[in-house]
């Protein structure tokens, strides 16, 4: 391991136990396709696509040589009446990819700030079409919408939620869909669970009433809580159940967005035609960071065409909205994915990737596998007033051989580039297996 000519101190980093990784630090000085260089020059296969979104593996020249490109000819322009080129293919090729008419496109920077983007959208356009009482917001327990207030709120994982006070007035929640019992070792879709849609119309509508009620966000398949594959026919319900009542439907698809269930987005996977889609992460193989909202032209028309001429539609927006070297690497990535069949090949490896998964039933501690497309939930039986010790351990022991993976509690998850070949594939469910056999 070389020496390192900095300091561990000052960093305070996101989501992590920080005192336990300065202790032992795990430090990537690299990466190519689908490895991962460390500092001390072992190659680490990534099971994760890093967080969800390295879709077309790590370092592709032709995304590389696209912000390298930009940078010499346009390093910014200002978001805020000016506009470049590159935004507008971008945003064409998004409305292309887009299931149904989602054909317009507002550019923010993560996926947070999309989830807080279509929150606004979602109250600005109750109000222009004057239902203004539509102030309230329903999202689903387990839900994650990323860390602005709006997702948190909406959001329904008690760590993310609980040291924050007040959250955003008039929110309310759906039950998840997660059950051991009924659903256990399911492949794709699980049979049980459609009816955990009717809570929407049976509790949550009938105690706001649907003309207090602006929108409803879901995760079609919910990632960063450990992999929650909707039931058969949930999907369809809640759409039913929205243009019943008027209410907005918005797709979370920072984590499903391009390739992770086989289609550039899980709502055309599913057959499920959403009011919006919020993307972000896969858009540009996580190389800049870049997001935004797909909207559907009534909401886009009410809001624009409502103002009077020369004046600001929609009082938002971010300094980096739709940042020219941001929007470079994803003209770069989309024409990538396209030329690769990348979305194609997730399709195909879907069935090997799930067997490879299930040859894990039998492990150790091992209560539960799911999966969808290119991602897979292995959840282990927790430790004794131990949460999450064991999934951790087990992150440890694959590091340490060469493999990364994701845990969230008791969960592994596994979403690797759709780069992939069937021998990494292997790699990656024989290593967990050789670890779950260590692992008390």
């Amino acid at each position: 391991m070389k020496p390192r000519d900095y300091s561990l101190d000052s960093l305070w980093m996101p989501f992590t136990a920080n005192r336990q990784f300065k202790a032992a630090p795990r430090m990537f000085v690299a990466a190519k396709d689908m490895y991962f260089t460390t500092d001390d020059d072992r190659q680490v296969l990534d099971g994760t696509s890093g967080l969800w979104c390295v879709n077309a593996g790590h370092c592709r020249p032709r995304i590389v040589e696209a912000i390298k490109r930009q940078l010499d000819t346009l390093d910014y322009c200002p978001a805020f009446q000016m506009g470049h080129p590159t935004e507008f293919r971008v945003a064409d090729l998004l409305r292309d990819l887009a299931p149904g008419d989602l054909n317009h496109v507002f550019f923010a920077n993560s996926g947070s700030e999309a989830v807080d983007t279509a929150l606004k959208i979602a109250l600005a356009y109750q109000r222009v079409r004057g239902e203004g009482q539509r102030t309230v917001l329903i999202g689903r327990e387990r839900g994650y919408h990323g860390v602005g207030f709006g997702g948190i709120s909406v959001g329904g994982i008690p760590a993310n939620r609980k040291a924050y006070g007040s959250m955003l007035p008039r929110v309310d929640h759906m039950p998840h869909t997660h059950n051991l019992e009924k659903n256990a070792f399911s492949r794709g879709q699980p049979l049980w669970g459609a009816h955990l849609a009717d809570e929407l119309e049976s509790r949550i509508i009938a105690l706001h009433d649907a003309s207090n009620i602006a929108a409803v966000i879901v995760e079609p398949a919910a990632g960063s809580t450990g992999v929650l594959i909707p039931p058969v026919g949930y999907l369809q319900r809640l759409r039913e159940i929205c243009d019943k009542y008027g209410l907005l439907l918005i797709f979370d698809e920072v984590i499903t967005g391009f390739g992770r269930t086989g289609h550039a987005f899980a709502a055309e996977t599913f057959g499920v035609i959403p009011d919006m889609i919020t993307f972000a992460k896969g858009v540009t193989n996580a190389t800049i960071p870049l997001s935004g909202v797909l909207v559907r032209p009534a909401i886009h028309d009410a809001i624009v065409n409502n103002a009077p001429p020369g004046m600001v539609e929609l009082f938002h927006g971010y300094t980096y909205s739709g940042h020219p070297v941001a929007t470079a690497a994803a003209e770069a990535t989309l024409g990538l994915y396209h030329e690769e069949k990348l979305f194609e090949r997730a399709r195909e490896l879907a069935p090997y990737f799930e067997n490879a998964a299930h040859a894990l039933k039998g492990s150790r501690h091992v209560i539960d596998i799911r999966n969808y497309g290119m991602m897979a939930g292995i959840e282990l039986d927790p430790r004794p007033g131990k949460p999450g010790a064991r999934a951790f351990e087990v992150f440890l022991r694959c590091f340490e051989k060469g493999v990364l993976i994701r845990v969230t509690g008791d969960i592994i998850a596994l979403s690797p580039p759709l780069i992939i070949e069937k021998a990494q594939i292997d790699q990656l469910a024989d290593t967990i297996a050789e670890v779950l056999k260590t692992i008390d």
